[in-house]
């Protein structure tokens, strides 16, 4: 769970993702906080559980550099990638869990795009951005996600192994796009709900972030 300036949901989401039933599966929670500045760091140093555990950054990197830091400390079998913002709810676990137990998949994506699950209306141009970023990863990697960028991926242990992320922000949604594409890993999809936020309510990424991932699409396909 990369987390940066989150005081008003990471409490929350810890308690959600804890919460969250997958079975008989243990859960461990690593949090990474990326230098927060508002109040998290606070509240992440008054959670006392044996299942959480979190890595304080001194300054800001991205959440690629926070993703990037947690996998070094995984010990399970299944990794998921959780925003603290609660954009993505913890109990759709199962539903991502399921082709993987089902020994189909090696990584699912959780696309905002598929299926009849709630999505909170908002932000024209950020679908039309999401869907062209999208075509074009696509048109590279020769399959055919309907939601790239989406924050909601899980995957195997040994795709975590094998996974070195150099991104530092949100340009790790292509390369890891890429470079699980090139792995023939074995990539599912599943329709999830999305409670997204404006920036009002602290949604970071910016078009600055796209032309990025344009450039990254480019940069872990071509290289």
């Amino acid at each position: 769970m990369p987390v940066y300036n989150e005081k008003a949901f990471v409490k929350k989401a810890i308690s959600a993702v804890l919460k969250a039933n997958i079975g008989k599966i243990n859960k461990e929670v690593i949090v990474v906080d990326d230098g927060s500045k508002d109040g998290t760091t606070a509240i992440l140093k008054s959670i006392k559980s044996k299942k959480v555990k979190i890595i304080f950054q001194k300054r800001n990197q991205g959440k690629g550099a926070a993703i990037r830091i947690g996998l070094k400390e995984i010990s399970g079998d299944f990794v998921v990638i959780q925003d603290a913002d609660l954009e993505y709810n913890p109990k759709e676990f199962p539903l991502l869990l399921q082709p993987i137990l089902d020994k189909k998949a090696d990584v699912v994506f959780g696309s905002r795009f598929l299926g009849d699950r709630p999505h909170r209306v908002l932000n024209f141009w950020h679908m039309v951005g999401n869907s062209f970023l999208t075509l074009l990863s696509n048109m590279f990697t020769n399959i055919n996600l309907t939601d790239m960028e989406t924050g909601y991926k899980m995957f195997t242990r040994k795709v975590a192994d094998k996974l070195f992320l150099k991104e530092n922000r949100f340009g790790m949604e292509p390369e890891f796009t890429a470079k699980v594409s090139r792995m023939n890993c074995r990539i599912y999809e599943v329709g999830i709900s999305y409670s997204g936020r404006n920036y009002d309510q602290g949604k970071k990424i910016n078009w600055k972030d796209g032309v990025h991932a344009l450039w990254c699409i480019l940069k872990y396909n071509l290289s």
